[in-house]
């Protein structure tokens, strides 16, 4: 079996959440003798560390001849937007209006607009020649031309589809749906998306509707759809109308590291520890951590808690922090990687996650890895496996508090939490989720 596989991430280009699962799930299938073709935006520098297994073909689609007839930034963009308005049912359009604006303010917000629009024509031509240039160069990153990326991406997919073989086409998450579908398209090989998040998720009822009909058409034209949670199946089922037959579960896992015991922080004595670890968004519930920190506090002042992450509620959750006057036992690290990561957990008491809505989240098997005792939303898809982790709806932030101080106030229940949460991890290994898609991908390549 060989899967020609499109991702935004994978270690080390970008090692977020996204970027470990597909990680884990590529070393896992490889492992069991699939060959996978993996097609990044863009590969790192570092690549030795990317292409370490046997199975496995990492694939740049920056540097991609895509034909003479595409010339320009632009005109990349545009080809394909032109595909896109065939199938999305609705088009949003930006707009430099706003309630209650002056003319006198449309006039000026204008003339900037015009600025803006010539700046970016003229960095646009220079990095992207209009003679004879056929090669379409990518950043791959998540900068304020996301979009673009994408689009781009996607006609790359495409002719790296046209030049290889393979069975089957597995696009991860919605910025590699448009690759997966115009490679279907090229070739005719069956497609499979795997939802790894939802707009519904990451921005509830101020979804981009962009991004949600991108979601919409990807699940519509895949022939299966792979969730990483039942939780993330009834939302699929509910929001973009996938019929349940067409929907697979795989749940994610954890990578061992053998690492995971080396880091030994020295904590202050007498101080316990308690890290939210994510992006400061509204998904991850970051308002909730410090509602129940707040409350903590009010009766066990030697506590430090801690927000590692990176995020558009950042601001406010320093500004709240500030307006609690907690800000003594409350630290903001911004966005940590790598070993940063690990000696964070290995120097806390407990992991928090009250995500509002979250399809899995790895990070709380992560924990469990260090010894860090867990305590989850219910409202995750990872609750759906570990049955060990202290649990409550991410909305009351009493019993979230009150778990809290149990799990600081009484050191054996965090042991008996971590030494069940040990045998669980046992048996949540990216080894199911390889024979869970290996079946789902001789399914599609017999046509069934």
């Amino acid at each position: 079996m060989r899967v020609l596989m499109f991702g935004w991430e994978f270690p080390p280009h970008i090692s977020g959440g996204l970027g470990s699962a597909c990680e884990g799930i590529v070393r896992a299938l490889t492992q069991k003798g699939t060959d996978v073709i993996f097609v990044l935006p863009k590969l790192a520098t570092d690549k030795g560390k990317t292409n370490d297994m046997s199975g496995l073909t990492m694939c740049s689609a920056s540097g991609t001849r895509i034909g003479s007839s595409v010339r320009s930034v632009e005109q990349v963009c545009r080809t394909t937007k032109e595909y896109w308005k065939e199938h999305l049912r609705m088009e949003v359009v930006d707009s430099l209006l706003s309630a209650y604006a002056t003319p006198e303010y449309y006039e000026k917000a204008y003339a900037e607009y015009l600025r803006q629009t010539a700046v970016e024509e003229r960095r646009t031509t220079s990095s992207f020649p209009l003679q004879g240039e056929e090669v379409l160069q990518l950043h791959g990153g998540y900068g304020k031309d996301l979009m673009s990326e994408v689009y781009k991406y996607s006609l790359a997919g495409q002719a790296i589809a046209r030049a290889n073989d393979f069975d089957v086409i597995h696009a991860h998450d919605w910025m590699a749906y448009p690759a997966g579908i115009l490679a279907k398209e090229a070739t005719g090989k069956p497609l499979v998306c795997h939802v790894h998040a939802t707009e519904a998720d990451r921005s509830g009822s101020h979804m981009n509707d962009e991004i949600a009909h991108i979601e919409w058409e990807g699940m519509q034209r895949a022939d299966k759809v792979v969730a990483v949670s039942h939780f993330t199946k009834n939302l699929i089922m509910r929001v973009y109308q996938v019929p349940e037959e067409k929907i697979v579960v795989v749940h994610n896992a954890v990578s061992r590291k053998d690492a995971g015991h080396i880091y030994h922080a020295e904590k202050p004595k007498g101080e316990k520890q308690v890290l939210f670890m994510g992006r400061v968004t509204f998904q991850k519930g970051p308002d909730y951590f410090v509602e129940a920190a707040r409350l903590v506090l009010q009766v066990m002042p030697n506590v430090r808690f801690v927000m590692a992450g990176a995020g558009d509620m950042l601001l406010s959750m320093v500004t709240r922090v500030a307006k609690y006057r907690i800000g003594r036992r409350f630290t903001f690290t911004g966005f940590l990687k790598g070993d940063e990561v690990e000696r964070m957990y290995a120097a806390s008491d407990l992991y928090v996650m009250p995500s509002v809505s979250e399809p899995f989240g790895i990070a709380p098997l992560e924990a469990m890895v260090y010894d860090v005792p867990v305590l989850m939303s219910k409202q995750s898809g990872v609750s759906e496996v570990v049955n060990n982790a202290l649990k409550v709806d991410f909305w009351d932030v009493r019993k979230m508090a009150d778990r809290i101080c149990a799990v600081l106030t009484y050191p054996a229940l965090g042991k008996f939490m971590v030494r069940n949460c040990q045998e669980e991890l046992k048996n949540i290994r990216w080894e199911n989720a390889a024979n869970k898609l290996n079946a789902v991908y001789a399914e599609l390549a017999r046509g069934i």
